[in-house]
């Protein structure tokens, strides 16, 4: 409201000027009355300007409510406005058109901010100036989720991580502005282990903020080449010792030997065949794993890929008392590519008859079964213990290390038919038991025509 004097002021004074102009000179009674209904009439004036004042600045006060708490102007505007209270009101809409743009601009950032934060694959939560969270992104909440198993927000970081070292690196961060880098394991059903940044925010920003990096699967990558690398070291020095262990005793007079000297040139050789065939194993596992072997997708009789591994490896079967029994039907057409099939079935028969004792026999079935074509590669040999089977088609594990050098090859046979068979879309299986023999099973897509044939 404005003040009394303000108003009153401008209305009063023409008339009591008028009224004591008149009372000086002894005007006439005519004009003294005439200055005492100009001086009421500026009084009816003033009430009503008063009151219209009044009635308009309720009206903008209620107005402005409405737009401040987002809902419509619930009374409409007068039909006539003091020109004051328009020019008021239209610098209150210019000012409340500003702050709805400026709204409208820090919502947006808003949303933006939080659509990058949640598509980060990276978690990301940020704290206050005490180390409490403030917000955190989706990546965040998935990994920590089964081991916290309640919200995020509001927490302390001991409360969401049971990890001292994160809780001061984060303490660290908020109260002297230090960054840090550690890395944690999380226990659980589904162990992970994250590296984690954790880094002031800016300096006129309290708090601090920190990236969690999903590094489980880099970590296990390096385990991996480890223990690959420890392999090949291990699997290589054995034939290499043999080769240089014989060769200097050849260079040192057994050369002259008619008896020794033969025996040691077989060893050299069978050796050296040995560190070829690991050679060629690994450099074929290699391109499997990388998808460097171009495969050609064919109809391949699986009859006859069959018998052609069975022929290579029947010498060696026949020298142990063994029986190779093929059972494949003519008309079994598999997708597949020949050769890389042909090397499956010989790795596979090749193990059979490797580990099957002397005078035993190795079995091949082959049948249509539930859109695929299967083949069984059965033997009576020593068998597997259950403990090992899920780790069978693993590079170099071997389940008894001793005995399977004693026999040869290279650890990698079983591991080059599962990545032949995965580029084939295919796949193995096998069954065994301790002393009762082992069945290795592969699956490999029907072809067409004998789809027709057989339906």
């Amino acid at each position: 409201m404005l003040p009394l004097r303000a108003t009153l002021l401008p209305l009063l004074l023409p008339p009591l000027i008028v009224a004591v102009l008149v009372a000086l000179l002894d005007g006439p009674k005519e004009v003294v009355a005439a200055a005492l209904v100009a001086l009421a009439g500026s009084l009816m004036s003033l009430g009503l300007s008063r009151g219209t004042l009044q009635r308009q600045l309720d009206l903008l006060a209620r107005q402005t409510r409405d737009r401040a708490e987002g809902s419509p102007a619930s009374v409409p505007p007068p039909p006539e406005r003091l020109e004051e209270m328009a020019g008021l009101e239209g610098a209150i809409d210019s000012l409340h058109a500003q702050m709805t743009a400026r709204t409208a601009q820090l919502n947006q950032e808003a949303r933006t901010l939080t659509a990058v934060l949640d598509g980060m694959a990276e978690g990301v939560w940020v704290t206050d100036a005490e180390g409490t969270v403030v917000r955190h992104n989706d990546a965040l909440r998935d990994f920590l989720l089964p081991t916290t198993g309640g919200p995020l927000t509001g927490q302390r970081p001991l409360a969401v991580i049971r990890n001292e070292a994160l809780h001061d690196a984060v303490i660290r961060a908020c109260r002297d502005g230090a960054s840090s880098h550690l890395e944690l394991t999380l226990e659980g059903l589904f162990p992970r282990t994250l590296s984690v940044r954790v880094t002031p925010l800016a300096k006129d920003l309290p708090g601090s903020a920190a990236v969690f990096h999903d590094i489980t699967e880099l970590r296990r990558l390096e385990k991996v080449r480890k223990d690959f690398v420890a392999n090949v070291s291990h699997e290589l020095r054995t034939p290499i010792t043999a080769v240089r262990g014989y060769a200097e005793t050849l260079q040192g007079g057994a050369l002259n030997d008619p008896v020794m000297a033969p025996k040691m040139v077989e060893i050299i050789h069978r050796q050296s065949e040995r560190l070829s065939e690991l050679v060629e194993d690994l450099l074929e596992l290699s391109r499997l794993e990388f998808r460097e072997v171009s495969l050609k997708l064919t109809q391949v009789p699986l009859a006859v890929a069959t018998a052609r591994a069975a022929d290579t490896v029947r010498p060696k079967a026949e020298g142990k008392g063994q029986v190779v029994s093929l059972h494949v039907p003519q008309n079994l057409l598999a997708v597949g590519d020949t050769r890389a099939v042909e090397q499956v079935l010989l790795n596979l028969l090749d193990n059979a008859v490797k580990y099957t004792p002397r005078g035993g026999r190795v079995d091949v079935y082959g049948a249509y079964e539930a859109g695929r074509c299967v083949v069984r590669v059965k033997d009576t040999g020593l068998g597997i213990e259950p403990k090992h089977l899920p780790r069978i088609f693993e590079r170099f594990y071997r389940v008894d290390k001793g005995r399977s050098r004693d026999m040869g090859g290279t650890g990698l046979g079983l591991s080059i038919v599962k990545h032949l068979l995965q580029a084939m879309d295919g796949e193995v299986k096998v069954e065994s038991q301790p002393n009762e023999g082992s069945t290795f099973t592969i699956f490999l897509p029907q072809a067409a025509s004998s789809s027709a044939a057989t339906g």
